[in-house]
């Protein structure tokens, strides 16, 4: 498979090659059938981009997981952090379909039905990453957005796509206080 996205990018690093993630993140490779059934059900074409990434590795626990803002979140002054990104399935924990997945964000958390959520926070629920369809309709490029469940749901916006969110992800060390 020739890549699209993430040409230029090192994922050295990237990911966190633990037990945990293994166990509740990993998924196996998505197919066509999988992607389509997966997309079928949360009602929303995955971004490319996205879709790309999982075929390298589908969903995990990353070591880059903080990204700059800037506006105070519920997590700090001049960022939010991640703990894993979704794979596209429905077997493991957190995959965009799975027990902890997209859709009971949204109907047993009341996060905004705006699109899906693809990223969970070190906060266990209190604040998620949403590929938020809601300027582009549910075929078009979503925005990457931080979601704030202690703040009203009150949404930060990161990244115009899912790869620029990716690239602009950094290690947690280059936030450290003084």
């Amino acid at each position: 498979m020739e890549q699209q996205f993430f040409k230029d990018f090192d994922f050295t690093g990237f990911w966190n090659e633990s037990s945990y993630s293994e166990r509740d993140y990993i998924e196996e490779f998505p197919d066509d059938e999988m992607i389509a059934s997966v997309e079928q059900e949360l009602s929303y074409k995955l971004p490319a981009s996205y879709v790309e990434l999982m075929r390298i590795q589908n969903g995990g626990l990353v070591e880059k997981s903080c990204f700059p803002t800037t506006e105070r979140s519920s997590w700090a002054d001049d960022h939010i952090a991640i703990t894993g990104i979704m794979g596209i399935g429905r077997e493991k924990t957190y995959a965009v379909c799975g027990e902890l997945g997209s859709r009971f964000m949204i109907d047993e958390w009341g996060y905004p039905a705006d699109g899906v959520y693809i990223a969970d926070c070190p906060s266990a629920g209190h604040d998620m990453i949403l590929l938020d369809y809601s300027k582009c309709g549910k075929d078009g490029e979503p925005e990457v957005m931080h979601v704030d469940q202690e703040d009203d749901y009150r949404k930060i916006f990161l990244a115009k796509d899912f790869e620029t969110f990716i690239k602009g992800l950094k290690g947690e060390e280059e936030f450290d206080a003084e």
